[in-house]
């Protein structure tokens, strides 16, 4: 690893495999996430399966749903089962479900496998990111986790290229079957990937602990403190101990209203850029520069929150993602639009994995997963909302006002990280002081 990366050669070796082997999983991700969206001009286009722009706008909506229960869900359950099993598991069930989708007859079964795909999309990321966290080295934890979202983005980079290239000539279906590939990934997960070490260590399961740290020359976590049987929810329950449930209102609130511009602008900016009058190639060049935007924008977020501290690089970021959204919506020369749409996916994207950043370096090892499950699960009914609100108004041809809703959700998002960040009170330095950053820290 580069220095940048890894102040310490001690476990760099296993830090190095943990976030490599997760950046893969997450490229997936990515690509089953943004397909649909890279996709759905062609669906309208062909009317597949009779989609209509309302009825394509739910059909979003079912994919978040899902990342909704999955999010919520993986957190509890990575911290009681370990995060490889349910990593294997997730990309096993999202890999399956884009199967179901290209195989699909009617919009209900079409539904159902954007339903199951989206738990398996939601209850990976969080976890991903808990276990990079875990091996991050110190003082670089919001970078490595930057590092692990560019994957997100170049997912959604390659889903374009899948649409382009593979769409026009074999059909949307062929699109699907891409998005079962992953499962050969399942069976190199399952042979290389480490259990986490703190889970490990949680766990008391210290003979599998002392051999997988020696065969990386990694350091041994601390053990946490004793937890009893009638404890399994105390790390949900420590979210809103004292006066912390404040904090951890703003953060969801935060989370809800960058998810609702993510996964808005995700589904909808092929569309909505192609009712501007732009052709389906250019609509698509939007989805690649918003995604190059988003790999950008993650390492510059994640190195410049390592040393100012993430609550306020994610408040400054959305404010300056409210202000390219709203510009979209003016007519520009395609030149300015390109630039205006890389850098809003620049700050955007990674606006809202600060949240998570913020989230995870602030908790303690035992309780990580369930603190970042929990604040990507409440962020998820904006990511309901946000695909649904777009077809809602592109279907009344009002395509104009659902940049201007995105725009809104960001200056929103902007206030409530903000009075979090207020609240904190102090200079975040990305955890590498080992201080404790948001009210979800326990």
């Amino acid at each position: 690893m580069s220095s940048s990366l890894a102040p310490s050669s001690r476990g760099s070796r296993l830090a190095l495999l943990v976030v490599l082997l997760c950046w893969v999983a997450v490229l997936f991700d990515g690509l089953d996430m943004f397909i649909y969206g890279s996709v759905l001009p062609h669906m309208l286009q062909e009317k597949a399966l009779g989609i209509t722009s309302g009825q394509a706008g739910d059909l979003g909506s079912y994919a978040t749903f899902g990342m909704l229960v999955g999010a919520l869900a993986a957190g509890t359950i990575a911290d009681r089962i370990g995060r490889k099993k349910l990593m294997l598991s997730c990309v096993t069930l999202f890999s399956l479900a884009s199967g179901l989708c290209a195989v699909a007859g009617s919009v209900a079964v079409f539904g159902l496998g954007r339903t199951l795909a989206g738990v398996g999309l939601g209850g990976l990321l969080p976890t991903a990111i808990s276990m990079v966290s875990d091996y991050a080295p110190r003082g670089r934890a919001a970078l490595t986790i930057g590092l692990l979202m560019t994957a997100h983005h170049a997912g959604g980079i390659l889903s374009a290229y899948v649409a382009l290239w593979i769409v026009e000539p074999l059909g949307w279906r062929a699109a699907f079957w891409v998005c079962v590939v992953p499962l050969l990934f399942v069976p190199v997960l399952l042979k290389w990937l480490p259990e986490s070490l703190s889970f490990l260590v949680a766990q008391g399961r210290r003979a599998e602990t002392s051999e997988l740290a020696a065969r990386y020359d990694a350091e041994l976590p601390a053990a946490p403190a004793a937890r009893t049987a009638g404890a399994r929810w105390g790390n949900l329950a420590a979210l809103f101990q004292g006066r912390e449930w404040i904090q951890t209102l703003l953060y969801w609130l935060a989370s809800f209203g960058g998810l609702l511009l993510v996964y808005g602008v995700a589904t909808w900016l092929p569309t909505l850029m192609r009712s501007e009058g732009y052709e389906l190639g250019s609509a698509l060049t939007f989805v690649v520069l918003f995604n190059l935007g988003g790999v950008v924008g993650m390492l510059v977020a994640g190195r410049a929150s390592d040393r100012f501290g993430a609550p306020r690089i994610s408040a400054l970021w959305f404010a300056l993602t409210a202000a390219g959204v709203f510009l979209l919506s003016v007519h520009m020369p395609l030149a300015l639009t390109f630039v205006v749409v890389f850098l809003t996916g620049v700050f955007l994207n990674s606006a809202q994995v600060m949240i998570y950043a913020t989230v995870s370096i602030g908790s303690t090892p035992d309780s990580r997963a369930t603190a970042v499950g929990w604040t990507s699960g409440m962020g998820r009914f904006g990511a309901v909302f946000g695909p649904w609100l777009g077809g809602q108004l592109l279907a009344a041809n009002n395509g104009d006002w659902g940049f201007t809703a995105f725009a809104l959700a960001g200056v929103s998002s902007m206030v409530f990280i903000g009075i979090a960040a207020a609240r904190t009170g102090r200079r975040t330095a990305g955890g590498g002081s080992g201080q404790q950053l948001v009210g979800a820290a326990h």
